[in-house]
């Protein structure tokens, strides 16, 4: 299978790495649950070339998580913000942060918290079962096909 055509596959992994499966999207996302809309605050913010900026804000767009809204007149000017699926993957950003904090342990202090809107505590996410509230990891959960043969995606 072709990588532009993940998003097409069955497996919902493949779905999801066809349209975030590459290092600007996930930080262009980032960006935009920290707040950024406008095209030049991307650019400068992730030092990213505007051609591949624009390349993939139009694939956020047309894949639903970012709409693009005019802000501005003369000259047009659009500033992106996040569509309700958009706002839908904050459980992956928390998922990717607590994951690379106990993997890729770093010296630094994280940039990054995690504050409920509620209460303004800061959290220490971690992915569990809807049903059960069980948390989820390698030790608690088996990952397999659903059919015995291996899916071609």
């Amino acid at each position: 299978m072709k990588w532009h055509d993940m998003k097409e596959a069955a497996c919902p992994v493949a779905r999801a790495m066809g349209v975030v499966g590459d290092r600007w999207t996930l930080l262009i996302l980032r960006e935009c649950f920290l707040g950024m809309r406008r095209f030049d605050d991307f650019q400068k913010s992730l030092g990213i070339t505007r051609h591949l900026l624009a390349e993939r804000l139009k694939r956020l767009e047309a894949m639903g998580l970012l709409e693009r809204r005019p802000y501005q007149e003369r000259p047009l000017r659009h500033e992106y913000r996040l569509t309700e699926s958009g706002k839908a993957f904050a459980p992956v950003m928390l998922a990717l942060q607590d994951w690379a904090r106990s993997n890729l342990p770093s010296e630094a202090p994280s940039p990054l918290s995690f504050i409920l809107r509620d209460g303004g505590e800061e959290i220490d996410p971690v992915v569990t079962d809807r049903h059960t509230g069980q948390e989820l990891n390698h030790r608690t959960v088996l990952m397999r096909y659903r059919d015995p043969a291996k899916p071609s995606d």
